[in-house]
């Protein structure tokens, strides 16, 4: 992965749209803010309902811009969260390894993401991040985390938003995937689109 270049192909940039969901105080906007301005972000107002930031980069000399939608972690705005959905190409699940609860409710978020969105694929681009690796009072070790995830097939980050470990890597594995993902559903899409059934032919008229 490197930063797109001046001398790169800019006419096959892909737009994809991540998006990070989880409980309330997990630091989703935090993880966001160090991805794209290597800043910490330490203001812990409430994202209500969701905001957006873009970040520009390049994955197997394909430019891409990520518009990763930071969403609000309160139950009471679930149903307006699971609006902002639609169109997703990735989802970053994110938990808070000091907060067992955060952790638990993972299963949740995940299945209403699922039954929202419409995968186009079975396997739908989705990481998980369990941030929060620099305080010491866990509540959720590693291998229990990456037990859940396993099971589940999907990649597993240990991060801090705060000390900058792992983020970029976490975003950049899941706009990998979603690239992946992508690029597979248009190939499909262009091969069905010129295949001829025998109901697609034309068909003769009586003069």
């Amino acid at each position: 992965l490197v930063p797109q270049g001046p001398s790169m192909d800019t006419s096959k940039k892909v737009d994809l749209k991540i998006i990070i969901i989880g409980a309330l105080g997990v630091g989703k906007t935090s993880l966001l803010h160090q991805y794209v301005h290597k800043t910490f972000y330490e203001d812990y107002r409430t994202t209500l309902g969701a905001s957006i930031l873009t970040k520009v980069l390049a994955v197997d000399n394909t430019p891409l811009k990520l518009q990763i939608w930071d969403t609000g972690g309160q139950e009471r705005f679930r149903s307006m969260v699971s609006t902002f959905y639609k169109g997703s190409d990735g989802c970053m699940l994110a938990f808070d390894v000091s907060d067992r609860e955060s952790f638990e409710s993972l299963d949740n978020w995940r299945d209403d993401f699922l039954e929202k969105v419409i995968p186009r694929e079975q396997d739908f681009p989705i990481v998980v991040l369990g941030n929060k690796i620099d305080i010491c009072d866990r509540q959720v070790s590693k291998e229990m985390a990456a037990a859940w995830c396993k099971e589940k097939d999907i990649p597993y980050f240990e991060v801090s938003a705060k000390n900058n470990i792992n983020v970029a890597e976490a975003f950049e594995t899941l706009a990998k995937q979603a690239l992946t993902t992508y690029k597979g559903i248009f190939e499909s899409y262009l091969t069905d689109s010129i295949k001829l059934t025998p109901n697609d032919k034309p068909k003769k008229r009586c003069c």
